[in-house]
């Protein structure tokens, strides 16, 4: 679900790039460690759920590093080339993302079939279950991180990277339960296990997809947001109406574009300085919003009631 302004709190933009860049670092450093400690422990035990879970770390490093250059990219300032920014950058991350994770999950799917049916005896438990608590530990820590730093910007990229490490978490607590259900006698627990997790990251893949493509297509802001937009503009005393209210977002960039509908009898500089206050208002609520203004006269709005907000 999407997450509404309201429930993230303000900064601004320069501070969401610092943490926005933080998290894309701290990532990946995660990642990389964990495809090492993955990697050894798979050769130790041979076991197709620990497999399974190192394929998914080192497509999560790989997705790391795309958002890594990705939030790079999104946060530079707008220039005369992009003069929206380059927030999208943050979307086609996303999709490179996805494409990875679907990958994986198509190739684990056959792997672990062709385990289940042709079971094989694990070769040792003892540094799975240790790697496994490791990684358990090393995501729950960046996982804190990550909340953290999307509930200060809203970035579509560490949400991304973010369900990445959540399936992670959820993964090495199954690999474990595998480990320990293998441990009591029955091999197929092993394969079982990572065909779950196998759908469950073509779930998450899914789930990437959907919020990549809302920022490429410029879905408006969520409805929460655009009533909230409509109520701050409306309790401006001078404001008589609002019409055409569009929204979108790129980035950590939001976009408003509202009309505004004034007495006829004001002068120019008058209903200026409304839409001023009005911006300056929705400025507070919005701070990383670039805000456009348009004021009319009321006498000039159509006679037929505007459909009631969200729809508008």
């Amino acid at each position: 679900m999407t997450k509404t302004s309201a429930e993230v709190t303000p900064i601004s933009q320069t501070e969401s790039a610092r943490l926005m860049r933080m998290a894309t670092y701290a990532s990946f450093s995660v990642a990389v460690i964990l495809v090492l400690a993955k990697t050894v422990a798979w050769m130790v035990t041979d076991s197709v759920v620990l497999l399974a879970t190192l394929i998914d770390s080192t497509l999560d490093a790989l997705a790391s590093l795309i958002n890594l250059f990705a939030v790079h990219q999104a946060v530079m300032p707008a220039d005369k080339e992009h003069r929206f920014g380059h927030g999208k950058a943050e979307a086609l991350a996303g999709l490179g993302q996805s494409a990875f994770i679907a990958g994986s999950a198509g190739f684990l799917l056959l792997e672990s079939g062709r385990r289940l049916l042709n079971p094989v005896p694990l070769e040792s438990y003892g540094p799975g279950l240790i790697i496994m608590v490791f990684s358990i530990a090393l995501t729950l820590a960046l996982m804190l991180f990550q909340r953290y730093v999307i509930r200060r910007t809203d970035s579509t990229a560490i949400k991304a990277d973010a369900l990445h490490y959540k399936t992670d978490f959820m993964v090495n607590g199954s690999v474990i339960l595998a480990l320990v259900l293998a441990i009591e006698g029955w091999q197929g627990f092993d394969a079982l296990f990572a065909i779950g997790i196998a759908l469950y990251i073509l779930y998450s893949s899914w789930e990437i997809v959907r919020q990549s493509l809302d920022d490429l297509m410029d879905r408006e802001l969520p409805d929460e947001d655009r009533e909230a937009i409509i109520r701050i503009a409306l309790s401006h005393a001078s404001v008589r109406g609002l019409h055409e209210l569009r929204s979108r977002r790129s980035g950590i960039s939001t976009f408003i574009q509202l009309h505004l509908e004034v007495d006829d009898n004001l002068s120019l500089l008058q209903s200026h300085r409304i839409s001023d206050e009005v911006e300056r208002d929705l400025q507070n609520a919005y701070p990383s919003a670039e805000i456009i203004i348009h004021v009319d006269p009321a006498s000039i709005v159509p006679l037929e009631p505007a459909p009631k907000f969200p729809q508008d």
